[in-house]
């Protein structure tokens, strides 16, 4: 493990007096709210324990300047694979500040308006470490005066100093006393005093960069024995081994390879195995067993490995079996690999983590979609052992915490030329992608699978990701896209003769139909899907359709048919334990319930499909089946619970980037809102849901609005009409139960 630095070694690092320069610009003083640019060499924030970075130092001496506090985030700007996006730091942000990470929106605009919205009042500082780009940062800017936000970078990101006003502070490089300090602070204690002429002119070949001065004073602690006038010819012998890696000025550029490499020279010859197969993982975290697929080494030894790099001061430790590469130093190890040493290291290396991450997100298919068709699997290569998990919730813990990693591996394998990889990493991490994740995340990654799999003439593989990505698409409200892929799959299926796949493929159309108030064209649809799955013996799946087909006739207005498709999805879902899908046929008993005045049995019925979705840890669910739960509260008279339930559906929906369903939920926290008394909160519920519906070309809903805004706006005639007149033209086409009863509900409210 590292060894703790002495504390004073912070005032050679930390340049305080440099620094001291952003004090002018604190809120308070002569600060004008403008974001601070600190442009250094090297970000030296997080290579080694007991070491900060520049900023936060003088961050931790002025906090009482900001009573609210601070934030900070590691922007990772020169990731050789992926920087963190606005968008990431952002949920980190918000998380921070107070809510809840499913209720922070996955529309950019929206998260940066919530951001800036909370820190509208408070005097805070933030601290955006390692930019690269103006994009990365621009987001993350709060929009007052109170708050100072300081970035640091490696760029001069001129573009926030003509735009947004920012301040420049460009740090260099440390002066040679500092510089000899700092390696005089890291070997004292480990070797006997060094010469200060020898100390200046290995400082001088460090070009003076905390980064690099770092690690050759850790190379001269832990070889005390040897001179360091030996030590300084080895560095310059090293010089020479690497040059793949550019950093912008060419002087700090070399004296960083050069370190590198002669830091990488003193590993043993496993431990430099491990730094170069490090290099091909998908993302900068990993934890211990995927480490092992990537070395394949029993994890003992691995472990023991990871360790001796941590102790060099390549390789940084975040948590038990947790570890992490400065960007850097990824940078250089994925040069290594692809330079040094024959490629068929790296590519064995690749295909053996590639495979584990595949085998292992199988294994929590099996936990978290247990109902859906399995992937096949490829030969496991020698080695390679993949996770079990024990029951579901330790399958989602490890979805959640791979997620990002899981995301990258899609990209990797077909950079790595692995096309078959590919498409079936992509295909399972739809299956275990946590439910609070983002669409527009696996909307890519589904892109890149299915040119994949066509690249290999899989159409079995094409039709199953086609699949996926008109489910993602349906699940954003694109709906012409969904539709588009549900269609190409059907064909695909047709033309396979897969019967299976073809009622999965109409049944999947069917829910679009049924989304857009076609409700005759989606009873269609549901009825032949039933059909084609009891004839394969898909006993599951045709329940699955007789719910749909409930749901149908539910909002046709057909009860009596809807009651007994519940009734028997219900029962059929119940025998075969498929709790989600139990979970929403008990949603659709509880509409029915409610309109049959059982409202204590639809209270019941909504709590117990609610208990599913929680236990089964599924936001979507949730999100969903909340609006049954608050339409039950509703009409029990509960409306200060209904309100609770629709804004939790709300939040949980923003999240989630369902925007028709977040417009739902501001339709029922109208209704709440009315029969509280309030009419004023009721009247901006219901507008800003005809809005989005509006937006969506959601006629229906949007009429449902309009219709509700009109009863808020009631006491003034003039007002409220012409919503009515809208909601009445809007519903021109639907020829339903439903449709036919609003119509003369809005004509009797008009005359």
């Amino acid at each position: 493990m590292p060894r703790q630095l002495p504390g004073d070694v912070h005032r050679f690092v930390n340049r305080t007096s440099e620094l001291g320069q952003l004090n002018a610009v604190l809120p308070g003083e002569d600060g004008d709210g403008a974001p601070v640019v600190v442009s250094v060499a090297v970000v030296a924030g997080t290579a080694g324990a007991g070491k900060t970075s520049l900023v936060l130092h003088w961050a931790h001496q002025v906090r009482e300047r900001f009573p609210d506090g601070q934030l900070y985030v590691n922007l990772r700007g020169y990731d050789p694979a992926q920087p963190l996006s606005a968008q990431e730091a952002l949920r980190g942000f918000l998380s921070a500040l107070g809510v809840r990470a499913d209720s922070v929106p996955q529309e950019p605009d929206a998260a940066a308006a919530l951001y800036r919205s909370l820190l509208a009042d408070r005097t805070m500082l933030i601290v955006l470490d390692n930019a690269a780009t103006v994009a990365q940062v621009r987001p993350l800017l709060p929009g007052g005066s109170n708050c100072l936000t300081v970035v640091t970078s490696r760029s001069r990101l001129s573009g926030l100093a003509i735009r947004d006003g920012a301040h420049r502070l460009t740090l260099g490089t440390l002066p040679e006393p500092e510089a000899v300090a700092l390696l005089r602070a890291v070997t004292a204690g480990y070797r006997p005093e060094d010469d200060l002429r020898e100390l200046a002119e290995l400082a001088k070949l460090c070009a003076e960069l905390p980064l690099a001065l770092r690690i050759a004073g850790e190379r001269a602690a832990s070889n005390p024995h040897l001179r360091l006038a030996d030590l300084i010819a080895e560095l310059r012998d090293e010089s020479v081994l690497w040059d793949a890696l550019s950093i912008g000025d060419e002087e700090e550029a070399e004296a960083v390879r050069t370190v590198f490499a002669w830091s990488y020279r003193a590993l043993s010859e496993p431990g430099a195995t491990l730094f170069r197969q490090l290099g091909v993982h998908p993302g900068p975290e990993f934890g211990l067993p995927a480490a092992g697929a990537l070395a394949a080494l029993p994890a003992v030894q691995t472990r023991q490995l990871l360790d001796s790099l941590v102790g060099a001061h390549l390789l940084e430790q975040t948590g038990p079996d947790r570890y992490q590469f400065h960007d850097l130093l990824r940078a250089y190890a994925a040069g290594l690999t692809r330079n040094e040493k024959p490629q068929e290291e790296g590519q064995a290396a690749l295909r053996r983590v590639l495979s584990w991450y595949l085998f292992t997100a199988e294994a929590a298919r099996t936990r978290l979609a247990r109902a859906k068709e399995p992937v096949s699997l490829p030969e496991l290569p020698g080695a390679v052992r993949p996770l079990d998990f024990a029951d579901y919730d330790a399958a989602m813990d490890w979805a959640e915490r791979e997620h990002t990693n899981l995301l990258r591996t899609v990209g990797a394998a077909v950079v790595g030329e692995h096309d078959v990889l590919a498409w079936k990493l992509a295909l399972t991490l739809w299956y275990t992608q946590p439910p609070s994740a983002s669409m527009a995340d696996w909307l890519a990654v589904g892109a890149t699978g299915l040119a994949a799999a066509r690249r290999v003439n899989d159409s079995v593989a094409e039709a199953r990701l086609l699949s996926c990505l008109g489910m993602a698409h349906h699940r954003i409200n694109a709906w012409d896209e969904s539709l588009d892929c549900h269609q190409q799959a059907l064909a695909i299926r047709r033309t396979n003769g897969d019967r299976a796949g073809e009622a999965d493929s109409l049944n999947l159309i069917g829910l679009i139909h049924l989304r857009r108030r076609q409700l005759d064209d989606a009873a269609s649809h549901f009825e032949n899907a039933a059909t084609l799955w009891q004839a394969v013996g898909s006993e599951r799946w045709a329940a699955s359709a007789l719910s749909n087909l409930a749901t149908t006739h539910y909002n046709a207005g057909r009860l009596e048919e809807a009651s007994v498709c519940a009734q028997g999805a219900l029962a059929a879902h119940r025998a075969l334990k498929n709790a989600g899908s139990e979970g929403n046929a008990l949603r659709v008993l509880s509409c029915l319930q409610r309109e049959r005045g059982e409202l204590d049995a639809a209270l019941g019925s909504a709590e117990e499909a609610m208990d599913i979705a929680l236990a089964l840890r599924d936001q979507i669910y949730e999100g969903y089946w909340l609006l049954t739960l608050g339409d039950a509260q509703l009409a029990l008279t509960r409306p200060a619970d209904a309100l609770t339930s629709y804004q939790r559906s709300a939040d949980l929906h923003r999240r989630l980037g369902n925007r028709s369903r977040e417009a739902m939920a501001w339709y029922g926290t109208g209704a709440a809102y009315q029969a509280l008394g309030r009419a004023q909160e009721a009247t901006h519920f219901h507008r800003r849901a005809a809005a989005v519906h509006h937006d969506l070309g959601d006629s229906w809903h949007e009429a449902l609005a309009l219709e509700a805004l009109a009863e808020a706006l009631a006491p003034t005639p003039d007002d409220a009409g012409p919503h009515r007149s809208e909601a009445l033209r809007l519903i021109v086409a639907y020829d339903d139960g439903r449709a036919t009863a609003m119509r003369r509900r809005l004509a009797e409210r008009s005359a």
